[in-house]
């Protein structure tokens, strides 16, 4: 069976009385679920943000190795400066 059969498989299934009962239930259990626990999830948010900061941390400095990380921007940096004709040391 290939992926074609298998995604009209579950278009059909999705168009079957079964599918449309199944769908149905689980929207109506879903939407019962975020009414029911509105609070409890929009009063955790603000505790979810401090959360996420180290996080962001991780994933956006995670490139960097430390010391030898900025010593290669910074060389690279220098290199094109000298390569438009300009100084190290200061002004022309």
């Amino acid at each position: 069976m290939n992926t074609q059969d298998r995604v009209q498989g579950i278009g059909a299934w999705a168009r079957s009385r079964t599918g449309l009962v199944t769908i149905a239930l689980l929207a109506i259990a879903g939407f019962f679920l975020v009414v029911e626990h509105y609070a409890h999830v929009f009063g955790l948010l603000p505790f979810a943000l401090l959360l996420l900061c180290p996080l962001m941390m991780l994933f956006m400095h995670g490139g960097h190795a430390g010391e030898d990380g900025h010593q290669g921007h910074s060389n690279s940096h220098d290199k094109a400066n000298d390569h438009e004709g300009h100084s190290k040391g200061g002004q022309l």
